[in-house]
């Protein structure tokens, strides 16, 4: 499918830089101080990741980040720069992502009643806002989060995906073991240092501490079948997700013993064994963060074990 051009901003709108400092550990993501008369707004961010190279923004590729500034930038007249909770691959989607950002405080309460159905106007059809909301000024969308949850769908069935689930469910040629797939599942949660299932990202620790990986069966009545695989962590390293759904559908398919995935942990890199799974099957569903009154210690914690 060919990808829609860019949009630009109309004739004569004024297009203002914002003021940021950058992290040593952070790639383009502006780290922004509360205050200075400015209301830190928390967007809820839903996208069909077919047509987007990824969220992070990429110079002539259309992304799910240059797509939303420029039509925050449209509405409001003004660049606005966003940090994520989670910065989704190329084809990966999200009912669930998070992502905050800072205007002045006039422009929050002249906009506040009518933000999100103007962005439904300006924005494409595959992204959609359906909340905004003025957010504590501690509140930071990447370094406050505790966990995010992602949800991988396979139809294993011998008809394939529903057509209307075609693009978030990854076909799957043969019939996999679920059981087998949750039980080795179980054994990899924990603190690990996941380096065998992560494409390495040069200053980037691979230690992430896996709270939930679950197997389930969702088969239908009308024979077809449906593998759901629910995947949580305070964070995911670059493709750490789908290599853990390819590491454990090896061993549905009886490829695989059920202690191999557990077995990768033991490398120091990333493992050419592993595959990797297609991008589309994957979706960040949910965000979690701390109470307001503990945003703040959240987000320091968060910096200093990601540096």
């Amino acid at each position: 499918m060919p990808r829609p051009p860019a949009r630009t901003l109309p004739a004569g709108s004024p297009r203002r830089t914002p003021s940021k400092t950058l992290s040593e550990h952070d790639t383009g993501e502006p780290v922004t101080g509360p205050g200075g008369g400015l209301a830190r707004l928390r967007l809820a961010v839903q996208y069909d990741g077919t047509d987007f190279h990824g969220w992070a923004r990429q110079p002539a590729l259309r992304t799910v980040q240059a797509e939303l500034e420029q039509g925050l930038a449209t509405v409001l007249r003004r660049d606005v720069a966003l940090t994520v909770a989670g910065r989704t691959d190329a084809g990966v989607h999200a009912t669930g992502q998070v992502v905050h950002c800072d205007v002045p405080r006039p422009l929050w309460a002249e906009q506040q009643s009518r933000l999100v159905r103007r962005l439904r106007g300006v924005l494409p059809p595959d992204i959609a806002v359906p909340r905004v909301e003025e957010a504590h000024p501690a509140f930071d969308a990447r370094f406050g989060a505790l966990a995010r949850h992602y949800v991988y769908r396979l139809a294993d069935g011998s008809a394939g995906p529903s057509p209307l689930r075609r693009s978030d469910t990854a076909a799957w040629p043969r019939r996999l073991d679920a059981a087998a797939m949750d039980l080795a599942a179980a054994l990899l949660l924990g603190q690990h240092d996941y380096a065998a299932y992560c494409r390495r990202r040069e200053g980037a620790t691979t230690i992430r501490t896996l709270l939930r990986l679950a197997v389930t069966r969702e088969d239908g009545d009308d024979g077809s079948g449906t593998v759901r695989i629910e995947a949580s962590a305070d964070a995911f390293c670059h493709s750490m997700v789908r290599s853990l759904v390819g590491a454990l559908v090896a061993v549905g398919e009886g490829r695989r013993p059920l202690d191999w995935p557990v077995g990768l942990l033991a490398r120091t890199e990333r493992s050419s064994e592993v595959p990797v799974a297609p991008a589309h099957g994957l979706t960040l569903v949910a965000v979690d963060y701390p109470p307001d009154a503990e945003l703040a210690a959240r987000a320091e914690v968060t910096r200093a074990r990601r540096a």
